[in-house]
């Protein structure tokens, strides 16, 4: 299975927040999609970074509250693993696994064409074991 697969199914839709945003309006847009992660970008396409629930969780214990109001830049993870379209579900899982990150952006031709989580991937690898029982008992039964 591909990555591709995956945003077939899912979609193709990124939520985004720009560098310059507080803390404060990424925890609103968080809540107010229910998600626990967003990649920032200056516009929509490019990836600047990306910034989750433990990140600000992680600075509020160190700075305070006063953090709210700090742009998200300040807080979000600049070194972003990315995956393509193309790449193999598998590979990316072990990587998700490795390097204990639960989001990665899909990237095409330099653009962000998806986001891929850890919830997707195991959902994946559940579907595909469960496409291989059904074959293996239609072959057990056939």
């Amino acid at each position: 299975m591909r990555i591709s697969d995956i945003l077939r199914k899912k979609g193709s839709a990124v939520a985004t927040v720009r560098p310059d945003a507080t803390v404060r309006e990424l925890l609103a847009r968080l809540a107010e999609l229910n998600i626990g992660a967003v990649v920032v970008s200056p516009d929509g396409a490019a990836i600047a970074g990306i910034v989750s629930e433990r990140d600000v969780v992680r600075r509020l214990h160190e700075h305070g509250a006063a953090l709210l109001d700090a742009p998200v830049s300040q807080i979000m993870t600049e070194q972003v693993r990315t995956c393509a379209p193309e790449a193999a579900v598998a590979d990316l899982r072990k990587t998700m696994t490795e390097h204990r990150i639960r989001h990665v952006p899909v990237v095409s031709d330099g653009r962000m064409v998806g986001l891929v989580s850890i919830g997707d991937v195991v959902k994946s690898a559940i579907d595909e074991l469960e496409t291989e029982r059904e074959h293996l008992v239609g072959y057990l039964h056939g």
